[in-house]
C-alpha cells in the first residue's frame, strides 16, 4: 500500500485543505504516514502569505525533498505558493515532482497514480475552476479529537491593498448553511467538542449567497446541537462586528467571549492606503462597545507594521492606541511587498526600520498581555486538557485561549487527566503568556 506523508504549512484554512487531500487519498486506498521516513509520497501544502511564509514553505520543501534518497520516491507541492509560482516551482526546484492549484486538491490521488505509471513534472491548475468542499467530501481531522476546524467560505472579496490572497483564492464564496450544520453535527457525534469556524473573512459569511451577512444566524443553529461544547470564530471583520453579533456570543452558553478582530493599523491615511473598510474612530467604539458588553471577553488583533509610506509619527499612533486598547492577544506581521498588490507600487520602508517597530509593538504587547493575565488569577475556568509536559504539568486552554495561537493554562492535578478532558481549574499565577492553576 502507497504511504503518503503530509506537511501543512500556515494557517488553519489550508489545515483544512490538508485533511481535505488526506480523505481523497485514504477515499482511493492510499494510507496516510505522519512520519516522512517511512513516507512513499510526500505532500507539502504551502504557505504563500507573506515573504518568511515563502520561506518557510521553501526551506521545507527542500528538507523533504532530502527524503527522496531514503524510501520517499516523489515529493507533490501544493498550496497557496503554488497557485502563485505554478511555473518557477518545477523549473527551479528539479527536486519536485507535480505541483497543484488550491483548487484541484481532489486531484491529488490521480496526481500520485500517474506519478507511479511514470508520467513526471505534473503541473495540475485550473484558473477557471472552482471548488468549495462539503460535507459529503470525505476528511481525515488532523487536530485533536476534541476540536475540529470547519471553514465556512473560501477566497476573499475585501481586495486590502498589502494582500494577495484574492489573487490566490479568488472571490468569497459562502456554504450552504445546512451543509456547515450537517458537518458540525457530524463531528459532534465523532466526538469533537469545540468548533472553530474559519474563513478569510467570517462577519462576510452568507452576503453572496443569501444577500446578507449570516454568521450570527449561523452560529444561533449550531448553538443547538447538542454535543458541542464551545463554538469559536476567527478572522472577523471591525467594520462587520456588530450588534446583533455581539448579542448572539453574549446570550450563548457555547460560543466563547472571544473575538478576533485583526485591525492592522489605526492610523486612517494608513488604513485608507490598505483598503481596510473601517477609521481609528470605528475601531476604537467596537472596542468600548465589547468591553462594556462582557463582564469577561478576551479581543485578539494583528497589526501589521512597515506599511508602505508610515510614518515614525503614525507608527507611534499606532503604539498609544494598543498601550489603550490593552488587547488581551496580539498577533504582528512586518510588512511583506507582495507583486501585483497595489501596496507594492508604493514608496516602500526600509527593513532594519520595519524591523524595530516590529519588536517595539512585541515589547508593548508583552507587558499588555502580562497585565491581562494577571486580572485572572483567582478566577476558576472550565479548561480542556491537551496534554502533559516533562515536569507533570499539564496543558490545556480556557475558552479564552483559541487553539494553535494562544497561550496555554498549566494544570497542577495529583489525578491523572487525559487529552480532551474538561476540568474546573483554579488560575493561581500568571506569566506575560501562560497561566498557573490547579484542579478544583
Amino acid at each position: 500500500m502507497i504511504k503518503v506523508g503530509f506537511i501543512s504549512l500556515g494557517c488553519n484554512k489550508n489545515l483544512v485543505d490538508s485533511e481535505i487531500m488526506m480523505g481523497a487519498c485514504v477515499k482511493k486506498g492510499f494510507e496516510i504516514t505522519s512520519n516522512a521516513e517511512d513516507a512513499d509520497v510526500i505532500v507539502v501544502n504551502t504557505c504563500g502569505f507573506i515573504n518568511d511564509a515563502k520561506q518557510e514553505s521553501i526551506d521545507t520543501i527542500l528538507d523533504m525533498a532530502e527524503y527522496k534518497n531514503k524510501k520517499c520516491k516523489f515529493l507533490i507541492v501544493t498550496g497557496c505558493l503554488t497557485q502563485r509560482y505554478k511555473d518557477e516551482i518545477l523549473e527551479q526546484m528539479p527536486e519536485v515532482d507535480a505541483v497543484l492549484g488550491v483548487k484541484e486538491m481532489l486531484k491529488l490521488p490521480e496526481v500520485i497514480k500517474d506519478l507511479y505509471e511514470g508520467k513526471q513534472k505534473i503541473k495540475v491548475f485550473d484558473d477557471t475552476s472552482s471548488f468549495l468542499y462539503t460535507s459529503s467530501i470525505p476528511r481525515v481531522i488532523a487536530t485533536p479529537k476534541y476540536y475540529a476546524y470547519i471553514k465556512i467560505a473560501e477566497g476573499c472579496n475585501n481586495r486590502c491593498s498589502y494582500c494577495s490572497i484574492p489573487l490566490i483564492r479568488g472571490k468569497y464564496t459562502s456554504r450552504p448553511i445546512e451543509d456547515i450544520l450537517k458537518e458540525a453535527k457530524e463531528l459532534a457525534e465523532k466526538g469533537y467538542q469545540e468548533i472553530v469556524l474559519t474563513a478569510q473573512d467570517t462577519t462576510k459569511y452568507g452576503l453572496d449567497l443569501y444577500g446578507k451577512k449570516m454568521l450570527s444566524s449561523l452560529l444561533e443553529e449550531l448553538e443547538k446541537i447538542e454535543k458541542i461544547k464551545w463554538i469559536r470564530f476567527l478572522y472577523s471583520y471591525p467594520e462587520d462586528v456588530d450588534e446583533n453579533l455581539i448579542e448572539v456570543v453574549k446570550s450563548s452558553s457555547k460560543v466563547v467571549n472571544y473575538f478576533d478582530i485583526p485591525i492592522q493599523h489605526i492610523n486612517d491615511r494608513i488604513l485608507k492606503l490598505m483598503n481596510r473598510k473601517t477609521t481609528k474612530e470605528g475601531i476604537k467604539r467596537l472596542i468600548e462597545k465589547i468591553r462594556r458588553s462582557f463582564d469577561e471577553v478576551v479581543i485578539r488583533t494583528t497589526v501589521l507594521v512597515g506599511f508602505p509610506t508610515e510614518t515614525d509619527r503614525e507608527f507611534e499612533e499606532l503604539c498609544s492606541f494598543l498601550r489603550w486598547a490593552e488587547f488581551d492577544r496580539l498577533g504582528a506581521f512586518k510588512y511583506s511587498q507582495e507583486e501585483l498588490t497595489p501596496a507594492s507600487q508604493l514608496p516602500q520602508v526600509d527593513d532594519e526600520v520595519k524591523q524595530r517597530r516590529y519588536e517595539k509593538v512585541l515589547s508593548i504587547q508583552r507587558k499588555i498581555s502580562k497585565k491581562q493575565n494577571k486580572k485572572r488569577v483567582g478566577r476558576e475556568y472550565e479548561v480542556v486538557i491537551e496534554t502533559k509536559d516533562k515536569n507533570n504539568f499539564y496543558i490545556g486552554r480556557s475558552q479564552f485561549e483559541a487553539p494553535e495561537v494562544d497561550g496555554k493554562v498549566l494544570v497542577f492535578s495529583q489525578n491523572k487527566l487525559t487529552a480532551g478532558q474538561f476540568v474546573k481549574v483554579k488560575i493561581l499565577d500568571a506569566f506575560e503568556y501562560d497561566l498557573v492553576g490547579e484542579i478544583i
